[in-house]
């Protein structure tokens, strides 16, 4: 079943929402963001969520959304937390993407942002690199094991990943 869903996975940080805004910009997709869904579900940010109640009880928030997408979502871009790409429906939710970069590579990017801090801050599991790189090294294969397509984002300009995507979808 064909729901005409793009999802865009890959780990903390490695820019999905922003890809997700570019191709907005390029193309008359519709776009919505998993954390963004949960955040207004619990209306509390994802990091009072993981304070308060721990990241299992996140995890089955993450899937309540799969569910919902699946069920009623189509045609829409979707980004995605870095954990969601373990959702059990993702293929029936739509295209996956990977958004591809190495550890440093994401950490350079997140580093030379603008609201660098603001983005460390949000993301909970990055507070112990040590630990952050042991997730990414884990979840690399993962990744690639979900994806219909794999899209290299590293030291690459939005406007090209986007053009890239869209060609490849």
């Amino acid at each position: 079943m064909n729901k005409g869903n793009i999802i865009l996975v890959g780990f903390m940080g490695v820019g999905k929402g922003t890809i997700a805004r570019q191709l907005i910009k390029q193309s008359s997709l519709f776009a919505i963001d998993t954390d963004d869904l949960i955040e207004s579900m619990e209306n509390r940010k994802i990091k009072k969520i993981f304070e308060q109640d721990g990241e299992a009880y996140f995890r089955d928030l993450e899937k309540r959304c799969a569910l919902w997408l699946e069920k009623n979502v189509s045609n829409t871009l979707i980004s995605t937390g870095g954990g969601f790409f373990k959702q059990e429906n993702l293929n029936k939710i739509g295209k996956v993407i990977y958004l591809q970069s190495s550890f440093e590579g994401i950490l350079n990017r997140i580093n030379n942002s603008e609201d660098a801090q603001k983005k460390l801050k949000k993301r909970p599991l990055l507070k112990n690199l040590e630990e952050a790189k042991k997730l990414y090294d884990i979840r690399v294969n993962d990744y690639k094991k979900v994806a219909d397509i794999i899209v290299n984002v590293e030291n690459r300009d939005t406007i090209d990943i986007a053009k890239e995507i869209l060609e490849k979808i």
